[in-house]
Formats: C-alpha cells, sequence, structure tokens
C-alpha cells in the first residue's frame, strides 16, 4: 500500500490543469490526507486567497518548495 508523500501545511500545484477554468488558483496548500483511490494517495487542498478547495490525487500534484515527508 503506497503513502502519503505529502505532509498537510505543503503548497503544491497541479500538475495537470487541463479541465480546470482558467480562473482556478495556481497554487493551494494540503489541508488533509484523504484515503487511497486506485491505489493513490489523495489529498484535500485549499487556497485561501481565493477561497477555492479541492482534492486532488498525488500524481497530479508537485510541491512548490520541493520538500516532502514521510509524516
Amino acid at each position: 500500500m503506497r503513502r502519503h508523500l505529502f505532509p498537510i501545511g505543503l503548497s503544491v500545484r497541479l500538475k495537470d490543469r487541463a479541465n480546470i477554468s482558467p480562473r482556478a488558483a495556481e497554487t493551494y496548500q494540503i489541508t488533509a490526507k484523504l484515503p487511497l483511490r486506485d491505489n493513490s494517495p489523495q489529498y484535500r487542498m485549499r487556497n485561501d486567497e481565493l477561497g477555492q478547495e479541492r482534492v486532488s490525487n498525488e500524481d497530479n500534484l508537485e510541491p512548490i518548495d520541493g520538500l516532502t515527508s514521510d509524516n
């Protein structure tokens, strides 16, 4: 079973924005680790500036500051 690589509080951006509104936020902060879906860790994220929230799998996220953790 895969483990979540990114800690809560990490700033991330989406790798694939193909089906997302151009007005969607560029960056998000991870607010929760969610259960695996199709063996891929998922995260709840929020952009406080625009008040946007979304869920994404780990494979579609890249850390902005380059840090990852096993926490």
